[in-house]
């Protein structure tokens, strides 16, 4: 495992972090389970296989897994597996609603968590709208408070806006690390490299996430995209091109992976060997850069399956209706996307239901027009 300094933290992460976003799940979970449907053996085999081979850098949030992934992270750091590991989590910036909630979270999430502090904690998902809030209700106090008691050793945000914004946050405190969506589509999206650069600029350390854009990088890719990768190198996965553009740059402290198999922690942790900083050739780069052309010209909608839209108060399973829209438009599946999406009509799921309350799109960190985009995906898919 290779490891990068984390900024003024002075912490040395392994610059691959487990992602507790995507842990394994079963299908017909018990309901009485205190970790919802999450593969609980499988997931803490998965975490300590990683550390046990490098992995320090251990990253969850009080959403993920409808608040259980933080229960099973807890369970897996013990038998000394805690004092191994940077320790993140975030604050869920749509659950405060007073003051007082900063406090009464952050000790539920230390509970779950199984821990007495937390080494860095990331104000969760920060855009236009929750920094606004987070202002008025005195956040800063509060990230004060946690640090001088010890609960949290060291202070950062997550991001989901325009670079403006991205910007006046970075101003506003003297935050000590922030963690990005970064990938080879997305080097002008939100932050992107611009914002990378001002926040490094501030010595503020980069994590980035998203790395295989949601496994869209990875994930039943067209033959078009294999045939441009393959000109350079054939041994090359899809997922090694990914990381290595991430890993190429210096900026970067740690790349986030949200694994869900043991062979995904396996690849992975062999790719990182490799991630040396401004290690990709020029003839690499360019090949990057053509594959990144063939996607944009097919991508419909800028999707990532994070699901943070999701539950849908009207059952529209919001992620999978724009995934066969994009496949249909990768691969010229018309014909197939609209029988998938006959079975998704005759379930209640499909994107006819959407009443337009908005609620997805309050919590989309792509910022997507959710709405416009239920209306389009309909219109092609529909043939009633």
């Amino acid at each position: 495992m290779r490891y990068r300094n984390l900024g003024q933290t002075k912490l040395k992460p392994s610059i691959l972090g487990f992602g507790c976003m995507r842990l394994p799940t079963v299908q017909n979970p018990d309901p009485q389970s205190e970790v919802g449907n999450i593969n609980e053996r499988e997931a803490i085999d998965m975490l300590r296989f990683g550390i046990d081979n490098g992995i320090n850098y251990i990253d969850t949030a009080y959403p993920y897994h409808g608040g259980k992934s933080e229960v099973v992270v807890g369970k897996a750091l013990l038998d000394g597996y805690r004092e191994k590991v940077t320790l993140v989590s975030k604050l869920p910036t749509w659950a405060v609603e007073t003051h007082e909630d900063f406090d009464r979270i952050l000790d539920e999430q230390l509970t779950k968590l199984k821990t007495n502090s937390l080494d860095i904690y990331l104000v969760h998902a920060l855009n236009a709208g929750s920094w606004k809030k987070m202002q008025q209700l005195k956040v800063f106090d509060f990230l004060k408070r946690a640090v001088d008691d010890g609960r949290i050793k060291h202070i950062g945000f997550s991001f989901h806006d325009k670079l403006e914004v991205f910007k006046e946050i970075v101003d506003a405190y003297p935050w000590e690390v922030c963690q990005i969506q970064l990938n080879y589509l997305d080097e002008d999206y939100q932050a992107g490299i611009e914002g990378m650069n001002y926040a490094v600029a501030k010595d503020i350390a980069i994590i980035v996430m998203e790395p295989l854009r949601g496994g869209r990088l990875t994930n039943n890719l067209p033959a078009g995209v294999h045939d441009i990768f393959n000109t350079v190198d054939a041994k090359k996965t899809p997922a090694e091109w990914a990381f290595r553009w991430v890993y190429n740059h210096p900026e970067v402290a740690v790349v986030l992976s949200g694994m869900s198999t043991m062979d995904q922690v396996k690849e992975n942790l062999t790719i990182a060997e490799s991630g040396l900083p401004n290690s990709l050739t020029p003839e690499e780069t360019s090949c990057i850069d053509e594959v990144k052309d063939y996607f944009n010209s097919r991508l419909k909608i800028n999707c990532t399956d994070c699901q943070y839209c999701l539950p849908c108060p009207h059952g529209v399973r919001i992620p999978q209706v724009f995934s066969i829209y994009n496949d249909a438009s990768m691969w010229d599946t018309l014909p197939a996307a609209r029988k998938h999406y006959e079975r998704m009509i005759s379930k209640n799921v499909d994107a006819s239901l959407c009443i337009e309350c908005g609620k997805c799109e309050t919590l989309c960190p792509q910022n997507l027009t959710i709405i416009e985009y239920l209306k389009v995906v309909h219109a092609a898919l529909n043939e009633a």
